[in-house]
């Protein structure tokens, strides 16, 4: 099996080389190693690493109408205004994190870009998302192994609930993707 890691690297470096900047999305299902993968991408190339479990929905946009959106439980909206546009610039940015407590964005802190960015999690290509990127990658895996990596890093319980709520969900975002034509490369894990 081919390590994502290992074969993006070279891809990266070489990208780097023809042009300035380089902004990367990891997307996949949950449990495929899409957080282990950018951070360790990002600490091989020292570069900015952003989550899309840092812009869940808050409380007023989680509608029947958005959930059943294919890709509509990220607020995408928020992550292209303060993400996404000053990234087309590398100027500085306000990451607000989503604060489960709440349902509100944090205070944030200020990021300055570096010139690889990786943004990585399930829904950061979908429709409204994908033109933003210079390179996307899609990571899967089969349905025991992702309940099983959801276990170790939580519960049982969790990982019951990610099969009974978020996998369908993502499952459903995943049937409307033609994976070959949104991502540049794909890997199993």
């Amino acid at each position: 099996m081919l390590d994502p890691f290992q074969d993006l690297c070279p891809r990266i470096d070489q990208l780097l080389q023809k042009q300035k900047t380089l902004t990367l999305a990891i997307d996949g299902r949950c449990g495929s190693g899409k957080t282990t993968l950018g951070n360790r991408l990002g600490e091989h190339f020292g570069c900015t690493v952003l989550h899309m479990d840092d812009f869940y929905l808050r409380a007023e946009q989680r509608t029947q109408e958005r959930l059943s959106a294919p890709g509509g439980n990220v607020d995408y909206e928020r992550f292209i205004d303060e993400v996404l546009t000053p990234l087309k610039t590398r100027s500085e940015f306000l990451l607000r994190p989503f604060d489960h407590r709440t349902f509100q964005p944090c205070p944030g802190r200020l990021i300055r870009p570096t010139p690889l960015v990786i943004v990585e999690g399930s829904y950061s290509c979908n429709a409204h998302l994908r033109g933003y990127y210079d390179l996307r990658v899609f990571l899967t895996t089969d349905l025991s192994t992702q309940l099983a990596r959801i276990t170790q890093r939580s519960s049982a319980e969790k990982a019951q609930e990610f099969a009974a709520r978020w996998i369908p969900l993502e499952e459903r975002y995943f049937s409307t993707l033609d994976t070959d034509a949104i991502f540049d490369l794909q890997y199993s894990t």
